[in-house]
């Protein structure tokens, strides 16, 4: 039986790790539950996607998509590892490194990368960070003899994206420091041309590794691409942990579209247009009473405490809304409620409904 958490943060009443946005985005409900974009798949990754289910009766070749990733980033393509999702990346690194000693999550964060290494048989420390802070990471929290930490940037649920330099000093000799960048293509900044804060071509900091997910951006959810980015000899330990052909000759297709400057450039006109949206989602509901944003939102979604949150959500379902519930994440609790953002008409609509409830 996997180990509980230890440390500071253990609690009697663990959070569901296992709940995800999925679950409460039931049928005919707007969905402001899962952060996965949803829009039309261009046909610059629509055709090949399709093309390749013709070739569906040989085995999978990941060696172009890795060159396109590899290429993308700017590393060798020995340091590209592709997954099923972002979500098995998680568990081939709780299987690889059993020898951890002393692995730590950074919470509020997703949910997986703890629950996969629980799942192996782990113990895990939280660290958790602090809302009255805006949810900022200050790396003195985290222990000295911790050998395996995981922190995500932008964070989920937090919406929060920590300066690069700020996560640079978790990385030292003998840990291994795991970043989850499954958000990094929702981010931008003025005056910056690539993605904020993005480790993904770094290569001068001891135990890094990245993880990459497809899945937000383009709405592949369904199609399970991602991939890890690191040092070799760390990513070799974890493709020994991974099953032959895990990835699918359509998602290897989806990766090599998705790599190409087109695509990039594509993205980061995507991540403007979601800066706006977000922009105004946080404007209106700063206008509603009682509701606090938390720290300041950088992602496809922003993170609200509210008293009385949860029955508030049961209000909102009732009345055809699905947003996320906040108590399954470490470090939060019941007060607390992440929303995703959408445009502008249907911010518009959902203000209208949760202003309606908060007034009764």
């Amino acid at each position: 039986m996997p180990a509980p958490p230890t440390g500071s943060a253990a609690a009697l009443d663990e959070p569901d790790l296992g709940h995800h946005g999925d679950a409460e985005a039931t049928p005919g409900l707007v969905d402001l539950a899962v952060n996965v974009r949803r829009a039309p798949m261009p046909d610059w990754l629509a055709d090949p996607v399709t093309a390749a289910l013709g070739d569906l009766a040989a085995y999978p070749d990941p060696a172009p998509a890795r060159a396109a990733v590899a290429h993308r980033h700017g590393r060798p393509p020995e340091e590209v590892l592709l997954t099923a999702g972002a979500a098995e990346g998680f568990v081939l690194i709780a299987r690889a490194l059993s020898d951890a000693r002393r692995p730590v999550v950074v919470h509020p964060q997703f949910t997986e990368p703890e629950a996969a290494l629980r799942a192996a048989g782990h113990r895990v420390d939280r660290v958790l960070l602090d809302p009255a802070d805006g949810f900022r990471l200050d790396p003195a929290r985290v222990p000295d003899d911790a050998d395996l930490v995981m922190i995500g940037n932008p964070t989920n649920p937090t919406s929060v994206l920590h300066p690069a330099g700020t996560i640079a000093a978790l990385a030292r000799p003998g840990r291994v420091l795991v970043v989850d960048e499954a958000f990094a293509d929702t981010t931008a900044a003025p005056g910056v041309d690539g993605e904020p804060e993005s480790f993904a071509a770094r290569r001068d900091l001891p135990g890094l590794v990245v993880v990459r997910s497809l899945t937000k951006t383009w709405g592949l959810a369904g199609l399970r691409i991602g991939y890890l980015l690191g040092d070799a000899a760390l990513l070799a330990r974890f493709a020994a942990a991974q099953p032959l052909w895990a990835v699918s000759t359509p998602a290897l297709a989806a990766a090599t579209a998705c790599a190409t400057p087109a695509a990039v450039a594509a993205e980061r006109a995507i991540a403007a247009e979601l800066a706006a949206d977000r922009d105004h989602l946080v404007a209106r509901l700063s206008g509603l009473p009682g509701v606090r944003v938390a720290g300041r939102p950088a992602s496809a979604f922003v993170l609200i405490h509210l008293a009385g949150a949860a029955e508030v959500r049961e209000r909102l379902r009732a009345l055809g809304w699905a947003v996320r519930r906040g108590d399954t994440f470490p470090g939060l609790g019941p007060d607390w409620l992440r929303i995703a953002v959408r445009d502008p008409g249907t911010t518009d609509a959902f203000i209208r409904t949760l202003a309606g409830i908060l007034e009764a």
